[in-house]
């Protein structure tokens, strides 16, 4: 039995620390805030709750097998997306039903789509045999020669939707799964087009009273394993002795020893302040910043008639929004706003007669006093883009708050503002983000920033990754 500290009380970590517990392990965990669950994060006003990160939830399987028995709902859609000239894609979750709808949008091309789907779920098995399954530098058994070339690894995510797709508006529609990521369609690997296989295949789901209930669920698994969580305990450093970690010190300055350290932070705030390294710093540097974002959240007076739990409302220039982001380093005019209102189906998020819309736009990962445009004066834009492409709150608006990247730098410590840490560029991305065992003995890392990405699926993925090394490497030295 090891002693075991996680720095961080994230999903990732959250996950991480269970499967730790019930190898047999003593674990610890430490979290700066007063509550569990990191981005799985809620705001509250006026009877009104917002989800601050995830709203839905792909991947189902994963939690169930944890011990999550919570009830989930799946919306009737998977996605409402308007395009700017005002034509919609109604993404039904049944694959027939989504070619039939892409025929719709764009007559003759639902074939093409049945195409595109189905190279999704050969990428999506690959990747299961891959990236889900292990660290890139030491591929499991199971993985095989062909699924290299499986995930397309010459093209770009818009590269492929240009091999499927001769519709711009469907280019667009597979261009939006880079933003699963934080990254930008025209540098992001084509892999990346892998996430409709699974939201087809299995659907996205909410959970009844938002998201972060499953944080409540896990906090309670995590309990049951005899998990010491230790919440407002900032941890102002990882301690190591040579080659390998001998525990962490705390901001109270007490140290605490460790035989494993499992830090579920930004990797760019493990290598700059935690366990300063000035070489791995760079590098996470030379990778760039994912995209961060603009949060609006709204308090809205009465019901709007067919609003969909989910819906984008796509920009009429991406490559140029794309530009302002990761370029110019400036929130785009013109932006794509996703829309999510979960009061559609559930009327505990909202009062009786009202709604709850949250309003997204990706923006860079800076600090918004260096943007050209004010932060209030920039709710208001996208405010008044939003009623551009038919959704007007003139006089329903009972308060719009807003949530910008200082926000979330401020809180969780993230890079700028990134939400997941570094952005994915080129080919090679998956095999550059920093990996899940740190630079000394005994040190792994957990999270978005880290492999194999963000999202609740990837970093709960991260954790069963994290688990079996520390178990792989404790049998190894005899431990």
């Amino acid at each position: 039995m090891a002693e075991v500290t996680v720095v961080g009380g994230g999903v990732g970590g959250m996950v991480c620390a269970l499967l730790l517990a019930r190898q047999g392990h003593e674990v610890r965990l430490y979290e700066q805030s007063p509550r569990l669950g990191g981005k799985l994060a809620e705001h509250r006003r006026d009877g009104f709750t917002f989800s601050l990160g995830p709203s839905l939830l792909t991947m189902p399987e994963l939690f169930r097998e944890l011990g999550l028995g919570r009830e989930l709902i799946e919306p009737d859609l998977l996605c409402r997306y308007r395009f700017a000239d005002g034509s919609v894609l109604d993404a039904r979750r049944d694959p027939d039903r989504m070619a039939a709808e892409v025929d719709l949008l764009a007559p003759g091309e639902g074939q093409a789509w049945r195409a595109f789907h189905r190279w999704a779920q050969g990428c999506l098995e690959a990747a299961r045999r891959t990236v889900f399954a292990g660290p890139l530098i030491r591929p499991p058994h199971e993985a095989r020669l062909s699924d290299l070339l499986a995930v397309a690894p010459a093209h770009t995510l818009d590269g492929l939707a240009r091999r499927y797709f001769t519709d711009a508006r469907l280019r667009q529609y597979v261009g939006r799964y880079a933003t699963y990521a934080g990254s930008s369609p025209y540098r992001a690997p084509a892999a990346l087009g892998c996430v409709p296989a699974l939201e087809h295949g299995q659907g996205v789901w909410y959970a009844p009273g938002g998201l972060a209930r499953l944080a409540d669920d896990l906090a309670l698994l995590l309990k049951a394993a005899d998990v010491q969580v230790l919440l407002s305990e900032p941890v102002a450093a990882v301690e190591a002795d040579g080659s390998r970690v001998t525990g962490v010190r705390l901001a109270s300055g007490e140290r605490v020893r460790a035989d494993v350290v499992v830090a579920n932070t930004d990797a760019a705030a493990l290598y700059g302040r935690l366990l300063p390294d000035r070489r791995r710093l760079r590098r996470i540097a030379r990778l760039g910043r994912s995209s961060s974002a603009l949060l609006i959240l709204a308090g809205v007076e009465g019901r709007t008639p067919g609003l969909p739990h989910h819906s984008v409302l796509f920009s009429s220039d991406y490559e140029r929004e794309f530009g302002d982001i990761f370029d110019r380093g400036s929130p785009p005019l013109d932006p794509t706003v996703y829309l999510g209102c979960s009061a559609v189906d559930d009327a505990s998020q909202a009062p009786e007669g009202a709604e709850n819309w949250t309003m997204l736009v990706n923006v860079p990962a800076r600090d918004p006093g260096r943007w050209p445009v004010g932060v209030e004066a920039y709710r208001d834009l996208v405010l008044e883009r939003l009623a551009g492409r038919g959704y007007d709150l003139a006089g329903r608006l009972r308060f719009a708050d807003v949530f910008t990247p200082a926000d979330l730098r401020d809180r969780y410590g993230a890079w700028g503002g990134a939400i997941y840490g570094s952005a994915y560029r080129g080919r090679l991305a998956s095999f550059q983000r920093p990996g899940n065992r740190g630079p000394r003995e005994g040190l792994y890392l957990v999270g978005g920033s880290a492999h194999p990405g963000g999202g609740l699926p990837m970093v709960t993925l991260g954790a069963r990754i994290v688990a079996g090394l520390v178990a792989d490497d404790l049998h190894r030295s005899g431990r």
